[in-house]
């Protein structure tokens, strides 16, 4: 994708962003993350207030990951490194999916096997988090530092679901 390109994704971004449409947004994150470094499988998951809930609100494929109902987040190593530490996860390969995943069996099922979790933080707050998922070997330090691009367009969207989910 050619530097104007690139651009042209983000102009679209600040366009959306400044309608205050918040499915129009996440549709056009989704579709900005695809041009830019590609997914099969999209999903927002909001930190719900307690930060031991959260709450998936939109996906690419409701079939396999529903927006469903809340669910408690137990201590793994994903969940130190993502939600406590608030840094993103890279995982490369299906030994990574594994490593952060529990249900490593149903995104391996899709074909899926590599990862991008990027946090969306405010004032030093976990919001939630973007996850796209593709096949193995697909994302690397390159398409990671592109989708974090993505974190800010997403704080007042974020802020706004956690609001109505409470």
């Amino acid at each position: 994708m050619s530097f104007q390109s690139q651009i042209e994704v983000f102009d679209g971004l600040h366009h959306v962003l400044a309608t205050g449409d918040r499915p129009a947004l996440y549709d056009a994150v989704d579709q900005a993350l695809q041009n830019l470094v590609g997914h099969k499988l999209f999903t927002l998951l909001i930190m719900l207030p307690g930060g031991q809930e959260v709450q998936r609100f939109w996906s690419n494929n409701p079939a396999a990951y529903p927006v469903s109902g809340r669910k408690k987040m137990g201590e793994t190593p994903w969940g130190d490194l993502v939600i406590r530490k608030r840094q993103p996860f890279l995982g490369r390969d299906m030994d990574a999916i594994r490593w952060a995943y529990f249900d490593h069996e149903l995104i391996a099922s899709l074909g899926l096997g590599s990862a991008i979790n990027v946090p969306i933080i405010a004032q030093n707050t976990l919001l939630g988090t973007i996850a796209i998922l593709d096949v193995e070997h697909h994302y690397d330090e390159e398409k990671l530092a592109i989708a974090m691009r993505m974190a800010p367009f997403l704080v007042d969207a974020f802020r706004q679901e956690i609001a109505l989910a409470v």
